[in-house]
C-alpha cells in the first residue's frame, strides 16, 4: 500500500510555548517495501508515526492510503483502518499477564475470529518468527529479542497492509538487532508489506531500507535511496549521522567507520560499489604533487547489497595541485565533499 502525506503539520503547547512537532511534511512512501524516516532525539519522528498511523490527527494537512485519504475518515471507518495497521514499539508493549500465544491472539479476539482461526493464525504467525515452541511461555521468561518476534508476531495477526516499527530495535544489543532486521526484511517480501520503519540509528536504514527521509526539526531535510543518502548526502543531519555510525563487531564484512586519528581529515570521499577496490589513492598520488593522510575509512554494505566505502581524509601539496586531484577524483565517480560539511 502506497502512502502519501501532503503538507502535514501538528502543533503542541508545551511549558506555555508552541511547539511545531511536524512542519509542512510532505512525503510518498512505495507501496510493498521498507522505508525509513530518520531523525534525532525531539525531530518530531515520533509525533509524524503517530499522524501517519492515525493515532493522532493532524492540525492541517492530508494523509492517503493508495489514493484514498485517510485523516478525515469516520469513528467507525477508522476503527475498520487501525485493523489493517500493525506497529511495534521499543518497549514491545505485551501484555504480561498473556503467555506468547496469548499474546498474539489478543487482537483476532478483539476482531470475533473464531478460535478455531485464531488457534490455527497463532500457530502460523509463531511459525513466521521462528519461536514455534514459544508459544505457552510466560512474557517474563523471553528474551529481549524473542519478545519483539513476538510482538512482531501480534502486529501481523489481523494480516496488515502496513506495518509500523517505531525504534523497534533501540532497547535490543547489535547481535540481536540484526536478526530482528533480517526477519522483518523476510516478512515484509513474504507478505508484500509497506513497511515504514522511524528511527534514529543509522544502521537500521543502512540494514534494512530501501528509501529514508531525514528529519530534522518537524522538516524533511532531505529523501532519496538508501545509496544516494549514503554517496552524496546534502544536509548537516545526514552527514552528521554518517560520520558516527556505530564500527560493528571486528572482522564483519560490515565494519563501519573506522577513526585512528582524531586529529585532521579535511575531505570526506565516498565510494559505490566496485570502485570501492580501486587503487583510487595510489593513482591520484602518483599523478598529482599531493599526499593523502587518511584519518578514518570503512566499508558499509547497504540493504540491496551495494557497498559504499568511505575514507577521511587530509590532501597535502600546492592549492592547485590538490585542486587537481580533488576534480580528477570525482570525474573518477566519487564525491568529494569537505568533512565539515561543503562539497569541495
Amino acid at each position: 500500500m502506497e502512502i502519501k502525506i501532503e503538507n502535514l503539520a501538528k502543533t503542541y503547547v508545551q511549558d506555555q510555548k508552541t511547539v511545531e512537532a511536524v512542519n509542512d511534511v510532505s512525503l510518498s512512501i512505495p507501496s510493498n517495501t521498507i522505508y525509513g524516516i530518520i531523525g534525532k532525539s525531539g525531530a518530531g519522528k515520533s509525533t509524524l508515526v503517530r499522524l501517519i498511523s492515525l493515532l493522532e490527527k493532524p492540525d492541517s494537512g492530508a494523509i492517503y492510503y493508495d489514493d484514498k485519504r485517510v485523516d478525515n475518515l469516520s469513528k467507525e471507518e477508522l476503527i475498520q483502518q487501525h485493523r489493517r495497521i500493525g506497529m511495534i514499539f521499543q518497549n514491545f508493549n505485551l501484555f504480561y499477564s498473556r503467555n506468547a500465544a496469548k499474546n498474539i491472539a489478543y487482537p483476532l479476539e478483539i476482531c470475533g475470529v473464531p478460535k478455531k482461526e485464531i488457534d490455527s493464525r497463532v500457530k502460523e504467525m509463531l511459525e513466521l518468527v521462528g519461536l514455534s515452541d514459544k508459544g505457552n511461555a510466560p512474557v517474563s521468561t523471553l528474551s529481549g529479542g524473542q519478545k519483539q518476534r513476538i510482538a512482531i508476531a501480534r502486529a501481523l495477526a489481523n494480516k496488515p497492509d502496513i506495518l509500523f516499527c517505531d525504534e523497534a530495535t533501540s532497547a535490543l544489543d547489535p547481535q540481536t538487532t540484526k536478526s530482528i532486521l533480517e526477519l522483518i526484511k523476510d516478512i515484509q517480501k513474504k507478505m508484500n508489506l509497506t513497511v515504514v520503519m522511524i528511527t534514529h540509528q543509522m544502521e537500521v536504514v543502512r540494514d534494512a531500507c530501501k528509501q529514508v527521509a531525514v528529519l530534522n526539526d518537524g522538516r524533511i531535510v532531505e529523501s532519496g535511496t538508501v545509496t544516494k543518502i549514503f554517496t552524496n548526502p546534502k544536509s548537516a543531519v545526514t552527514r552528521d549521522f554518517l560520520s558516527h555510525l556505530s564500527s560493528g563487531d571486528a572482522g564483519q564484512k560490515d565494519d563501519g567507520i573506522v577513526r585512528w586519528s582524531k586529529a585532521g581529515g579535511e575531505y570526506t570521499l565516498r565510494f559505490i560499489g566496485n570502485k570501492t577496490g580501486e587503487p583510487l589513492i595510489s593513482t591520484v598520488s602518483k599523478k598529482f604533487d599531493v599526499e593523502f593522510n587518511i584519518r578514518a575509512g570503512g566499508i558499509q554494505t547497504l540493504s540491496n547489497t551495494k557497498e559504499v566505502g568511505t575514507l577521511i581524509v587530509d590532501i597535502d601539496g600546492k592549492e592547485k595541485e590538490v585542486q587537481k586531484a580533488v576534480e580528477y577524483i570525482r570525474k573518477a565517480g566519487v564525491t568529494v565533499e569537505l568533512t565539515n560539511g561543503d562539497e569541495k
